[in-house]
């Protein structure tokens, strides 16, 4: 299944997308697609089709596919050629940071840089979605707590993250930083997360091209590693790291402007479309 959500900001539907991509409504049999409940939507939409469903008209906003998502922990340096490109050695053990929820927005929607940004970047990235509860969980059993996957754009302000000192999270959690969908797509619907042609786009140029069977860490195991420091709860995703071909490694470096559109996408999960913005006072 492909679980979307439509509508004005705040004030989404729960839908489903059929093979073709249009949007079918699914509100009469679950009332929204909640992080809490995820398994619980899941389970009520077993063998229903889309196409018996009302069709949502074609333009219609597209949110988030969850809402109340918990938290969202981000996998720095997780592509060899995307560490190397920032001068920097393949990490040992998985990098781990924190992307504020409040910069969740649909895939489609703004991305909106902060009044003093100079030097915005772009990251396509596969999200995992938590399932079911996940607390030192074996190896072996990982892919258990796996509900799906979907699109994350992990969007950084570099000067926040790099030059302000402190952590990396100040740089990656500002409003409208973290786009995703456009839906979540169970893990029965990914034939293999292994290897997924990911891409980025921008103003037409593309910037990025990998596959997630470049990853250093892969989906099972940040799973059972991230388990190992905090219980992932359902709905919780999962940013597993971005390919080579960000802006911050360009020579010279190519940072986000103003009127620029970003457009990403990954085998299976969609595409994703954003405009950028800038935030006035």
């Amino acid at each position: 299944m492909r679980l979307m959500r439509y509508g004005s900001s705040g004030r989404e539907r729960p839908a489903l997308a059929d093979a073709d991509g249009n949007v079918h409504d699914v509100s009469a049999i679950v009332p929204d697609f909640a992080a809490a409940g995820l398994a619980a939507s899941i389970a009520a939409l077993r063998g229903v089709s889309p196409e018996s469903l009302p069709r949502v008209a074609d333009g219609v906003r597209i949110g988030p596919p969850l809402s109340g998502i918990g938290k969202i922990v981000c996998v720095g340096l997780n592509y060899v050629d995307h560490a190397r490109e920032t001068g920097q050695a393949p990490p040992r053990e998985p990098i781990l940071f924190l992307k504020a929820t409040s910069a969740i927005v649909g895939p489609n929607d703004d991305i909106v840089l902060p009044p003093d940004a100079q030097k915005g970047d772009w990251e396509v990235e596969l999200g995992v979605v938590i399932g079911k509860e996940a607390r030192y969980v074996p190896l072996d059993r990982a892919l258990e707590h796996v509900a799906g996957y979907c699109i994350v754009n992990d969007v950084s302000e570099r000067s926040y993250q790099i030059e302000r000192g402190g952590q990396w999270d100040k740089g990656k959690g500002c409003d409208t930083f973290c786009p995703i969908g456009p839906f979540l797509a169970t893990a029965d619907e990914v034939a293999d997360f292994r290897a997924l042609h990911l891409q980025c786009r921008v103003n037409g140029r593309t910037v990025q091209s990998g596959n997630t069977r470049d990853m250093i860490f892969d989906v099972p195991f940040l799973v059972h590693y991230v388990s190992q420091f905090m219980s992932l709860q359902p709905g919780d995703v999962i940013s597993t790291g971005t390919p080579h071909g960000v802006g911050m490694a360009m020579k010279p470096p190519q940072w986000l402007r103003e009127g620029d559109v970003v457009e990403l996408a990954i085998d299976g999960l969609g595409a994703q479309r954003q405009c950028v913005k800038r935030y006035r006072l």
